[in-house]
Protein backbone atom coordinates (compact mmCIF):
# COMPACT_ATOMS: atom_id res chain seq x y z
CA UNK A 1 0.00 0.00 0.00
CA UNK A 2 2.81 2.69 1.04
CA UNK A 3 4.57 2.15 -2.58
CA UNK A 4 1.56 1.98 -4.24
CA UNK A 5 0.87 5.43 -2.92
CA UNK A 6 4.30 6.49 -3.38
CA UNK A 7 4.34 5.20 -6.85
CA UNK A 8 1.42 7.43 -7.02
CA UNK A 9 2.52 10.87 -5.99
CA UNK A 10 5.48 10.23 -7.90
CA UNK A 11 3.75 10.05 -11.14
CA UNK A 12 1.36 12.80 -10.50
CA UNK A 13 4.00 14.89 -9.62
CA UNK A 14 6.51 13.62 -13.21
CA UNK A 15 3.25 14.34 -15.05
CA UNK A 16 2.73 17.87 -13.49
CA UNK A 17 6.11 19.07 -13.89
CA UNK A 18 6.37 17.31 -17.39
CA UNK A 19 3.35 18.92 -18.42
CA UNK A 20 4.75 22.42 -17.01
CA UNK A 21 7.50 22.37 -19.16
CA UNK A 22 6.15 21.50 -21.95
CA UNK A 23 4.18 23.91 -22.43
CA UNK A 24 6.50 26.58 -20.58
CA UNK A 25 8.63 25.46 -23.48
CA UNK A 26 6.56 26.11 -26.00
CA UNK A 27 5.01 29.25 -25.13
CA UNK A 28 9.24 30.48 -24.27
CA UNK A 29 10.34 29.38 -27.66
CA UNK A 30 7.36 31.89 -29.00
CA UNK A 31 8.31 34.62 -26.60
CA UNK A 32 11.98 34.52 -28.28
CA UNK A 33 10.87 33.93 -31.45
CA UNK A 34 8.12 37.09 -31.23
CA UNK A 35 10.91 39.03 -29.23
CA UNK A 36 13.85 38.60 -31.65
CA UNK A 37 12.10 38.39 -35.59
CA UNK A 38 8.68 39.90 -34.70
CA UNK A 39 10.14 42.81 -33.76
CA UNK A 40 9.00 42.25 -29.88
CA UNK A 41 12.65 43.74 -28.18
CA UNK A 42 11.58 47.02 -30.17
CA UNK A 43 7.87 46.84 -29.20
CA UNK A 44 7.26 46.68 -33.01
CA UNK A 45 5.16 43.21 -33.30
CA UNK A 46 1.84 44.43 -33.78
CA UNK A 47 3.49 47.19 -36.40
CA UNK A 48 5.38 43.42 -37.99
CA UNK A 49 1.43 42.51 -38.24
CA UNK A 50 -0.33 45.65 -39.47
CA UNK A 51 2.16 45.42 -42.15
CA UNK A 52 1.54 41.38 -43.14
CA UNK A 53 -1.95 41.91 -43.61
CA UNK A 54 -1.33 44.87 -45.52
CA UNK A 55 0.48 43.46 -48.16
CA UNK A 56 -1.89 40.37 -48.28
CA UNK A 57 -4.79 42.73 -48.77
CA UNK A 58 -2.90 44.98 -51.43
CA UNK A 59 -0.10 42.50 -53.34
CA UNK A 60 1.85 45.71 -52.64
CA UNK A 61 3.69 48.50 -50.15
CA UNK A 62 1.50 51.29 -51.64
CA UNK A 63 0.06 53.94 -48.96
CA UNK A 64 2.04 51.54 -46.44
CA UNK A 65 3.13 55.08 -45.01
CA UNK A 66 -0.13 55.51 -42.98
CA UNK A 67 0.53 52.57 -40.94
CA UNK A 68 4.06 53.99 -39.65
CA UNK A 69 3.59 56.32 -36.22
CA UNK A 70 5.26 59.75 -36.81
CA UNK A 71 9.42 60.26 -36.52
CA UNK A 72 10.87 59.99 -33.22
CA UNK A 73 7.60 58.89 -31.50
CA UNK A 74 7.82 55.28 -32.66
CA UNK A 75 9.95 52.37 -32.09
CA UNK A 76 13.26 51.79 -31.13
CA UNK A 77 13.51 55.15 -28.68
CA UNK A 78 14.39 52.25 -25.47
CA UNK A 79 14.36 53.67 -22.27
CA UNK A 80 17.41 56.49 -22.71
CA UNK A 81 19.97 53.79 -21.82
CA UNK A 82 20.99 52.32 -25.18
CA UNK A 83 17.99 49.38 -24.43
CA UNK A 84 17.78 48.68 -28.40
CA UNK A 85 20.83 49.55 -29.89
CA UNK A 86 23.64 46.61 -30.60
CA UNK A 87 27.39 47.02 -30.90
CA UNK A 88 28.46 49.61 -33.61
CA UNK A 89 24.90 50.23 -34.63
CA UNK A 90 24.38 53.81 -35.41
CA UNK A 91 23.15 56.67 -32.64
CA UNK A 92 19.52 56.92 -31.59
CA UNK A 93 20.23 60.60 -32.88
CA UNK A 94 21.10 59.03 -36.42
CA UNK A 95 18.23 56.63 -36.72
CA UNK A 96 15.62 58.76 -35.76
CA UNK A 97 14.78 56.03 -33.67
CA UNK A 98 12.59 54.32 -36.47
CA UNK A 99 12.11 51.73 -38.43
CA UNK A 100 12.74 50.74 -42.15
CA UNK A 101 10.99 49.58 -44.41
CA UNK A 102 12.42 47.47 -47.02
CA UNK A 103 10.89 44.97 -50.27
CA UNK A 104 11.66 41.74 -50.63
CA UNK A 105 14.68 42.53 -53.05
CA UNK A 106 15.70 44.84 -50.28
CA UNK A 107 15.00 48.05 -51.55
CA UNK A 108 14.13 51.00 -49.54
CA UNK A 109 10.46 51.58 -49.45
CA UNK A 110 10.08 53.87 -46.24
CA UNK A 111 12.18 55.98 -44.67
CA UNK A 112 10.45 58.03 -42.28
CA UNK A 113 12.72 60.92 -42.36
CA UNK A 114 13.17 61.09 -45.74
CA UNK A 115 9.70 59.50 -48.32
CA UNK A 116 11.61 59.80 -51.42
CA UNK A 117 14.82 58.27 -50.63
CA UNK A 118 16.17 55.42 -51.89
CA UNK A 119 18.83 52.57 -51.02
CA UNK A 120 19.16 49.06 -50.31
CA UNK A 121 20.06 46.33 -47.41
CA UNK A 122 23.45 45.63 -46.85
CA UNK A 123 24.20 42.37 -46.66
CA UNK A 124 24.94 42.51 -42.77
CA UNK A 125 22.03 44.24 -42.31
CA UNK A 126 19.85 41.02 -43.62
CA UNK A 127 20.96 39.28 -40.37
CA UNK A 128 19.56 41.77 -38.12
CA UNK A 129 16.33 42.94 -40.87
CA UNK A 130 12.98 41.28 -39.28
CA UNK A 131 11.05 39.39 -42.55
CA UNK A 132 7.47 40.05 -43.16
CA UNK A 133 6.18 36.70 -44.01
CA UNK A 134 2.77 35.93 -46.32
CA UNK A 135 1.76 33.10 -47.09
CA UNK A 136 5.20 31.32 -46.15
CA UNK A 137 7.00 34.06 -48.60
CA UNK A 138 9.38 36.85 -47.56
CA UNK A 139 7.78 40.06 -48.97
CA UNK A 140 10.02 42.62 -47.08
CA UNK A 141 12.07 43.68 -44.42
CA UNK A 142 11.42 46.33 -41.56
CA UNK A 143 14.66 47.07 -40.01
CA UNK A 144 15.29 47.78 -36.39
CA UNK A 145 17.18 51.42 -35.79
CA UNK A 146 20.95 50.75 -35.91
CA UNK A 147 21.02 48.21 -37.57
CA UNK A 148 21.53 45.58 -34.29
CA UNK A 149 22.75 42.07 -35.46
CA UNK A 150 21.79 39.15 -33.75
CA UNK A 151 24.22 36.09 -34.40
CA UNK A 152 22.76 33.35 -36.24
CA UNK A 153 22.55 31.31 -33.30
CA UNK A 154 21.15 33.68 -30.63
CA UNK A 155 17.74 32.06 -30.27
CA UNK A 156 19.38 28.38 -30.06
CA UNK A 157 21.74 29.80 -27.06
CA UNK A 158 18.31 31.79 -25.41
CA UNK A 159 16.31 28.65 -25.68
CA UNK A 160 18.77 26.45 -24.23
CA UNK A 161 19.54 28.51 -21.22
CA UNK A 162 16.09 29.01 -20.51
CA UNK A 163 15.78 25.49 -20.73
CA UNK A 164 18.66 24.76 -18.61
CA UNK A 165 16.73 26.84 -16.01
CA UNK A 166 13.69 25.46 -16.63
CA UNK A 167 15.25 22.08 -15.75
CA UNK A 168 16.79 22.86 -12.77
CA UNK A 169 13.92 24.63 -11.32
CA UNK A 170 12.03 21.02 -12.44
CA UNK A 171 14.49 19.30 -10.53
CA UNK A 172 14.59 21.43 -7.32
CA UNK A 173 11.15 21.27 -7.41
CA UNK A 174 10.65 17.77 -7.92
CA UNK A 175 13.05 16.78 -4.98
CA UNK A 176 11.11 19.09 -2.69
CA UNK A 177 7.55 17.28 -4.40
CA UNK A 178 9.03 13.99 -3.41
CA UNK A 179 10.14 14.36 -0.06
CA UNK A 180 6.92 15.76 0.92
CA UNK A 181 5.09 12.87 -1.22
CA UNK A 182 6.99 10.64 1.53
CA UNK A 183 6.12 12.34 4.65
CA UNK A 184 2.74 12.28 3.74
CA UNK A 185 2.51 8.65 2.20
CA UNK A 186 3.98 7.96 5.73
CA UNK A 187 1.47 10.23 7.26
CA UNK A 188 -1.44 9.05 5.33
CA UNK A 189 -0.74 5.34 6.02
CA UNK A 190 -0.16 5.38 9.52
CA UNK A 191 -3.49 4.91 10.53
CA UNK A 192 -3.92 2.21 8.06
CA UNK A 193 -0.97 0.17 9.11
CA UNK A 194 -2.69 0.12 12.58
CA UNK A 195 -5.34 -1.11 10.58
CA UNK A 196 -3.68 -3.91 9.17
CA UNK A 197 -2.26 -5.01 12.40
CA UNK A 198 -5.37 -5.29 14.65
CA UNK A 199 -7.01 -7.07 11.71
CA UNK A 200 -4.03 -9.39 11.88
CA UNK A 201 -4.25 -10.14 15.15
CA UNK A 202 -8.38 -10.30 15.24
CA UNK A 203 -7.60 -12.74 12.48
CA UNK A 204 -5.77 -14.97 14.95
CA UNK A 205 -8.66 -14.96 16.96
CA UNK A 206 -8.26 -11.56 19.39
CA UNK A 207 -11.55 -9.90 19.37
CA UNK A 208 -9.93 -7.43 21.45
CA UNK A 209 -8.74 -5.63 19.13
CA UNK A 210 -9.63 -1.69 18.54
CA UNK A 211 -8.01 1.23 16.90
CA UNK A 212 -7.60 4.68 17.59
CA UNK A 213 -10.34 7.25 15.63
CA UNK A 214 -9.34 10.53 15.23
CA UNK A 215 -10.86 13.41 12.87
CA UNK A 216 -14.01 13.18 10.75
CA UNK A 217 -12.26 12.17 7.36
CA UNK A 218 -12.57 8.54 5.52
CA UNK A 219 -9.91 7.12 7.30
CA UNK A 220 -11.41 8.05 10.57
CA UNK A 221 -15.11 6.58 9.39
CA UNK A 222 -13.28 3.26 8.13
CA UNK A 223 -11.29 3.13 11.48
CA UNK A 224 -14.69 3.65 13.69
CA UNK A 225 -16.73 0.99 11.25
CA UNK A 226 -13.75 -1.20 12.46
CA UNK A 227 -13.91 -0.70 15.79
CA UNK A 228 -17.98 -1.41 15.82
CA UNK A 229 -17.26 -4.43 13.69
CA UNK A 230 -14.71 -6.07 16.53
CA UNK A 231 -17.11 -5.04 19.09
CA UNK A 232 -19.88 -6.44 17.25
CA UNK A 233 -18.05 -10.07 16.54
CA UNK A 234 -16.81 -9.98 20.11
CA UNK A 235 -19.96 -9.98 21.43
CA UNK A 236 -21.41 -12.24 19.52
CA UNK A 237 -17.98 -15.25 20.41
CA UNK A 238 -19.35 -14.07 24.00
CA UNK A 239 -22.79 -14.80 23.23
CA UNK A 240 -21.87 -17.63 21.08
CA UNK A 241 -20.00 -19.10 24.13
CA UNK A 242 -22.37 -18.52 26.73
CA UNK A 243 -25.10 -19.87 24.52
CA UNK A 244 -23.39 -23.02 24.20
CA UNK A 245 -22.54 -23.18 27.52
CA UNK A 246 -25.72 -22.74 29.01
CA UNK A 247 -27.51 -25.15 26.23
CA UNK A 248 -24.97 -28.04 27.55
CA UNK A 249 -26.56 -26.69 31.40
CA UNK A 250 -30.08 -27.01 30.06
CA UNK A 251 -29.58 -30.45 28.16
CA UNK A 252 -27.25 -31.93 31.44
CA UNK A 253 -30.06 -31.82 34.03
CA UNK A 254 -33.19 -33.48 31.88
CA UNK A 255 -30.42 -35.68 30.38
CA UNK A 256 -29.13 -36.82 34.08
CA UNK A 257 -32.62 -37.40 35.56
CA UNK A 258 -33.77 -39.26 32.88
CA UNK A 259 -30.41 -41.89 33.20
CA UNK A 260 -31.15 -41.71 37.34
CA UNK A 261 -34.44 -43.04 36.55
CA UNK A 262 -33.67 -45.20 34.46
CA UNK A 263 -30.93 -47.06 35.72
CA UNK A 264 -32.51 -47.11 39.06
CA UNK A 265 -35.35 -49.12 37.04
CA UNK A 266 -32.97 -51.23 35.32
CA UNK A 267 -31.38 -52.08 38.34
CA UNK A 268 -34.60 -53.26 40.64
CA UNK A 269 -34.17 -49.77 43.06
CA UNK A 270 -37.46 -48.23 41.38
CA UNK A 271 -39.81 -51.04 40.25
CA UNK A 272 -41.17 -50.43 36.14
CA UNK A 273 -44.36 -48.76 36.99
CA UNK A 274 -46.51 -45.75 35.33
CA UNK A 275 -45.65 -43.50 38.53
CA UNK A 276 -41.87 -44.12 38.47
CA UNK A 277 -42.04 -43.31 34.61
CA UNK A 278 -44.03 -40.12 35.24
CA UNK A 279 -40.73 -38.19 35.91
CA UNK A 280 -38.92 -39.45 32.91
CA UNK A 281 -41.74 -38.74 30.67
CA UNK A 282 -41.36 -35.03 31.93
CA UNK A 283 -37.87 -34.46 31.35
CA UNK A 284 -38.30 -35.77 28.11
CA UNK A 285 -41.12 -33.16 27.26
CA UNK A 286 -38.74 -30.52 28.69
CA UNK A 287 -35.91 -31.96 26.40
CA UNK A 288 -38.60 -32.00 23.42
CA UNK A 289 -39.57 -27.91 24.51
CA UNK A 290 -36.53 -27.34 24.81
CA UNK A 291 -35.09 -27.98 20.50
CA UNK A 292 -38.00 -26.95 19.61
CA UNK A 293 -37.18 -23.74 20.92
CA UNK A 294 -33.88 -23.63 20.03
CA UNK A 295 -35.17 -24.63 16.25
CA UNK A 296 -37.44 -21.48 16.39
CA UNK A 297 -34.93 -19.07 17.29
CA UNK A 298 -32.59 -20.71 14.61
CA UNK A 299 -34.93 -20.46 11.97
CA UNK A 300 -35.65 -16.76 13.09
CA UNK A 301 -31.97 -16.19 12.90
CA UNK A 302 -31.88 -17.13 9.93
CA UNK A 303 -35.37 -15.90 8.25
CA UNK A 304 -36.44 -18.85 7.06
CA UNK A 305 -39.60 -19.09 9.65
CA UNK A 306 -42.55 -19.87 7.79
CA UNK A 307 -45.46 -17.93 9.05
CA UNK A 308 -48.79 -19.01 8.09
CA UNK A 309 -50.37 -15.43 7.29
CA UNK A 310 -54.20 -15.48 7.80
CA UNK A 311 -56.86 -12.60 8.56
CA UNK A 312 -57.26 -12.86 12.55
CA UNK A 313 -59.04 -11.64 15.57
CA UNK A 314 -56.38 -10.68 17.87
CA UNK A 315 -59.03 -10.18 20.68
CA UNK A 316 -60.63 -13.64 20.18
CA UNK A 317 -56.48 -14.69 20.81
CA UNK A 318 -56.07 -13.34 23.71
CA UNK A 319 -59.70 -13.94 25.12
CA UNK A 320 -58.60 -17.48 24.61
CA UNK A 321 -55.18 -17.68 25.84
CA UNK A 322 -56.15 -15.99 28.74
CA UNK A 323 -59.12 -18.24 29.85
CA UNK A 324 -56.39 -21.24 29.15
CA UNK A 325 -54.25 -19.78 31.55
CA UNK A 326 -57.06 -18.87 34.03
CA UNK A 327 -56.81 -22.28 35.97
CA UNK A 328 -53.35 -21.51 36.78
CA UNK A 329 -53.84 -18.22 37.87
CA UNK A 330 -56.66 -19.11 40.20
CA UNK A 331 -54.01 -21.94 41.57
CA UNK A 332 -51.81 -18.96 42.49
CA UNK A 333 -54.16 -17.27 43.60
CA UNK A 334 -53.23 -14.20 41.09
CA UNK A 335 -56.21 -12.00 39.15
CA UNK A 336 -56.61 -12.24 35.37
CA UNK A 337 -57.82 -8.96 34.27
CA UNK A 338 -58.88 -8.64 30.36
CA UNK A 339 -59.48 -5.65 28.68
CA UNK A 340 -60.33 -5.93 24.98
CA UNK A 341 -60.90 -3.04 22.35
CA UNK A 342 -63.49 -3.66 19.89
CA UNK A 343 -62.51 -1.12 17.19
CA UNK A 344 -59.20 -2.83 16.26
CA UNK A 345 -60.04 -4.32 12.62
CA UNK A 346 -58.53 -7.77 11.92
CA UNK A 347 -55.12 -7.94 11.47
CA UNK A 348 -52.67 -10.34 8.89
CA UNK A 349 -50.91 -12.58 11.62
CA UNK A 350 -49.75 -16.10 11.87
CA UNK A 351 -52.41 -17.17 15.12
CA UNK A 352 -50.36 -20.26 16.32
CA UNK A 353 -47.01 -17.68 16.13
CA UNK A 354 -49.14 -14.76 18.15
CA UNK A 355 -50.98 -17.30 20.29
CA UNK A 356 -46.93 -18.33 21.35
CA UNK A 357 -46.12 -15.35 21.69
CA UNK A 358 -48.84 -14.55 24.35
CA UNK A 359 -48.13 -17.91 25.94
CA UNK A 360 -44.25 -17.18 26.85
CA UNK A 361 -45.58 -13.59 28.42
CA UNK A 362 -48.30 -14.37 30.06
CA UNK A 363 -46.01 -17.55 31.81
CA UNK A 364 -43.67 -15.09 32.74
CA UNK A 365 -46.03 -12.91 34.04
CA UNK A 366 -47.20 -15.83 36.11
CA UNK A 367 -44.08 -16.63 37.54
CA UNK A 368 -43.38 -13.34 38.64
CA UNK A 369 -46.21 -12.11 40.14
CA UNK A 370 -47.14 -13.16 43.59
CA UNK A 371 -49.84 -15.05 45.24
CA UNK A 372 -52.53 -12.25 45.68
CA UNK A 373 -51.38 -10.37 43.03
CA UNK A 374 -52.44 -9.52 39.93
CA UNK A 375 -52.06 -9.42 35.81
CA UNK A 376 -53.94 -6.81 33.87
CA UNK A 377 -54.61 -7.95 30.04
CA UNK A 378 -55.57 -5.34 27.12
CA UNK A 379 -55.69 -4.60 23.86
CA UNK A 380 -55.75 -1.36 21.64
CA UNK A 381 -54.96 -0.12 18.28
CA UNK A 382 -53.03 3.19 17.00
CA UNK A 383 -51.34 4.92 14.23
CA UNK A 384 -47.90 5.22 13.64
CA UNK A 385 -45.91 6.83 10.92
CA UNK A 386 -42.53 5.73 9.08
CA UNK A 387 -40.38 7.53 6.92
CA UNK A 388 -38.99 10.70 6.31
CA UNK A 389 -40.81 13.74 5.49
CA UNK A 390 -42.33 13.37 1.86
CA UNK A 391 -42.14 9.65 2.51
CA UNK A 392 -43.82 9.33 5.72
CA UNK A 393 -46.41 6.29 5.40
CA UNK A 394 -49.13 6.29 8.42
CA UNK A 395 -49.58 2.79 9.30
CA UNK A 396 -52.05 0.88 12.01
CA UNK A 397 -50.57 -1.09 14.66
CA UNK A 398 -52.69 -3.68 17.29
CA UNK A 399 -50.94 -3.47 20.76
CA UNK A 400 -51.44 -5.99 23.21
CA UNK A 401 -50.39 -4.72 26.90
CA UNK A 402 -49.15 -7.40 29.55
CA UNK A 403 -48.64 -6.08 33.01
CA UNK A 404 -48.24 -7.72 36.41
CA UNK A 405 -47.58 -6.84 39.96
CA UNK A 406 -44.68 -8.28 40.64
CA UNK A 407 -41.54 -6.77 41.84
CA UNK A 408 -40.94 -5.21 38.27
CA UNK A 409 -37.68 -5.91 36.47
CA UNK A 410 -34.13 -4.88 37.98
CA UNK A 411 -33.06 -2.17 35.47
CA UNK A 412 -29.51 -4.11 35.58
CA UNK A 413 -31.73 -6.81 33.86
CA UNK A 414 -33.48 -4.61 31.75
CA UNK A 415 -31.56 -4.25 28.93
CA UNK A 416 -30.58 -7.88 28.44
CA UNK A 417 -34.27 -9.62 29.42
CA UNK A 418 -35.11 -10.74 25.89
CA UNK A 419 -31.37 -12.52 25.91
CA UNK A 420 -31.57 -15.97 25.25
CA UNK A 421 -30.76 -18.40 28.33
CA UNK A 422 -31.01 -14.91 30.65
CA UNK A 423 -32.92 -15.45 33.67
CA UNK A 424 -33.40 -12.89 36.41
CA UNK A 425 -33.63 -15.70 38.83
CA UNK A 426 -32.30 -19.03 37.13
CA UNK A 427 -33.46 -21.04 40.12
CA UNK A 428 -36.71 -20.37 40.53
CA UNK A 429 -37.27 -20.26 36.50
CA UNK A 430 -35.19 -23.99 36.51
CA UNK A 431 -37.18 -25.58 39.15
CA UNK A 432 -40.48 -24.68 37.17
CA UNK A 433 -39.68 -25.93 33.91
CA UNK A 434 -38.52 -22.81 31.83
CA UNK A 435 -35.61 -23.38 29.15
CA UNK A 436 -34.57 -19.69 29.41
CA UNK A 437 -35.68 -19.33 25.48
CA UNK A 438 -39.26 -17.90 25.90
CA UNK A 439 -39.01 -13.96 25.84
CA UNK A 440 -36.05 -14.06 23.25
CA UNK A 441 -38.80 -16.70 21.44
CA UNK A 442 -41.97 -13.38 21.50
CA UNK A 443 -39.60 -10.84 20.21
CA UNK A 444 -38.44 -12.96 17.43
CA UNK A 445 -41.47 -13.88 16.57
CA UNK A 446 -42.73 -10.80 16.91
CA UNK A 447 -40.14 -9.01 14.53
CA UNK A 448 -40.92 -11.81 11.93
CA UNK A 449 -44.56 -10.29 11.65
CA UNK A 450 -43.14 -7.12 11.34
CA UNK A 451 -43.67 -5.17 14.87
CA UNK A 452 -42.08 -5.00 17.63
CA UNK A 453 -42.04 -6.22 21.86
CA UNK A 454 -40.36 -4.06 24.38
CA UNK A 455 -40.17 -4.72 28.16
CA UNK A 456 -40.47 -1.79 30.92
CA UNK A 457 -41.00 -1.44 34.55
CA UNK A 458 -44.98 -0.24 35.15
CA UNK A 459 -44.96 2.91 36.76
CA UNK A 460 -47.52 1.92 39.27
CA UNK A 461 -44.95 -1.49 40.13
CA UNK A 462 -45.05 -4.32 38.45
CA UNK A 463 -43.61 -5.34 34.63
CA UNK A 464 -45.07 -4.43 31.29
CA UNK A 465 -44.73 -5.72 28.39
CA UNK A 466 -45.88 -4.16 24.76
CA UNK A 467 -46.56 -6.29 21.83
CA UNK A 468 -47.07 -4.39 18.58
CA UNK A 469 -48.13 -5.77 15.47
CA UNK A 470 -48.78 -4.13 12.16
CA UNK A 471 -52.99 -4.29 10.99
CA UNK A 472 -51.30 -5.13 7.57
CA UNK A 473 -48.27 -6.19 6.54
CA UNK A 474 -45.72 -4.22 4.43
CA UNK A 475 -44.37 -5.64 1.34
CA UNK A 476 -41.07 -5.78 3.37
CA UNK A 477 -42.15 -7.75 6.26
Amino acid sequence: MRLRLLLAFILVILVSLLGVAFFMHQETAQEVYTFIYRGGIYEAEDLVTELEDHYQASGSWENVASLFPPPGTGYGQGDGKGRGLGPGSRSSSEAGGDLFLYDAGGNLVFDPHNLGAEGSLEDEEFLSAIPLVVDGETVGYLLPPGGHVFGQNVEAELLGQLNQALLSAALIAGGLALILALLLAFYLLRPVRELTRAATRMSEGDLTQRVRVGGKDELATLGKAFNHMAASLDEGEQRRQSMTADIAHELRTPLAVQRANLEAMLDGVYPLTTKNLGPVLEQNQLLTRLVADLRTIALADAGELDLNILPTDLNRIVSSVVERFRPQADRQQISLGIELESACPVLEADRDRIEQILINLLNNALHYTPEGGEIRISTSCNTQTTGQLAGQIARQFALVEIRDSGSGIPPDALPHIFERFYRVDRSRSREEGGTGLGLAIARKLAEAHGGTLIAANNPEGGALFRLSLPIRRSSKS
